[in-house]
């Protein structure tokens, strides 16, 4: 079972630990989960704190009620402005994304409402994408006077294709789920009251693998996208003939076990 190690931001993020898995909540419901600098904070600590938890092998991230979050707060731009001149604010070397970047477990998006300019960037930011059907994503940078700053204007182009991603953002209009699994953007879709079991059932099932193999392929496949093709199997190639090479042989028959009577139930 889950149970809830972890209220930080004075209860704006929630995290639960069990099963091999980790569950991370932003917990505004009323302000549609919007983004306060303690909030952002917290999450940056939260994740890097799961990233060494030998006991979580995958985490999953999602919001309390109807929205997944609404993006930066606009009441803490208003307090402080000079906030998106900081290049510890924004910036892909930002202290944030890096914890996303260099977090060593699969992390999962569970989009359950709107997801919206940095709330979007937020679920970018994660390995990948399951949504509600009532999810929506907008990205609204150019209709608030913003320019990305966490990555959505490099990473969304790749997901979805160029000339759909400009259409996403030079509109700002929202799209939903269907589209998004459409465009793969979007893993897949489930009912609003599956979706975060759906997501923790996926997070338990990777967590089944081998802890140390998992982040290392996690790690090649970030590396490699920030690369040439060429550039990225070279780097496969290298880091599989080292690895590979130290790997125990005796173990294999009963991994190879297993994997047939996993393949027998699906």
């Amino acid at each position: 079972m889950l149970q809830i190690t972890d209220e930080l931001a004075r209860g704006q993020l929630l995290v639960s630990r069990g099963e091999g898995i980790a569950l991370v909540e932003l917990n505004r419901p009323e302000q549609y989960n919007a983004l306060t600098l303690e909030t952002l904070d917290a999450l940056r600590e939260a994740l890097e704190s799961l990233s060494v938890d030998e006991q979580v092998n995958a985490i999953v991230l999602t919001g309390r009620g109807k929205a997944f979050c609404a993006g930066l707060d606009l009441n803490a731009l208003a307090e402080d402005n000079s906030l998106l001149a900081r290049d510890d604010f924004l910036g892909y070397d930002t202290p944030l994304l890096r914890a996303f970047s260099r977090c060593r477990k699969p992390l999962i998006a569970a989009v359950n409402g709107v997801a919206v300019t940095g709330g979007f960037e937020l679920a970018l930011a994660c390995d990948f994408i399951y949504a509600s059907e009532k999810a929506r994503f907008a990205d609204t940078h150019a209709r608030v006077g913003l320019i990305p700053g966490w990555g959505l204007s490099q990473k969304l182009p790749r997901l979805v294709g160029i000339n759909r991603a400009r259409e996403i953002s030079f509109t700002g209009d929202y799209f939903g789920a269907a589209e998004g699994s459409a465009w793969g953007l979007v893993n897949r879709v489930f009912a609003p009251e599956e979706l975060v079991a759906a997501s923790l059932a996926c997070a338990r099932d990777i967590a089944t693998c081998i802890p140390d193999t998992l982040q290392r392929i996690k790690a090649l496949m970030n590396d490699g996208w920030d690369t040439s093709l060429a550039d990225g199997l070279e780097l496969e190639g290298r880091l599989s003939r080292d690895y590979n090479s130290r790997v125990d042989v005796s173990v294999m028959e009963e991994r190879l076990a297993q994997l047939r009577q996993r393949s027998k139930k699906a």
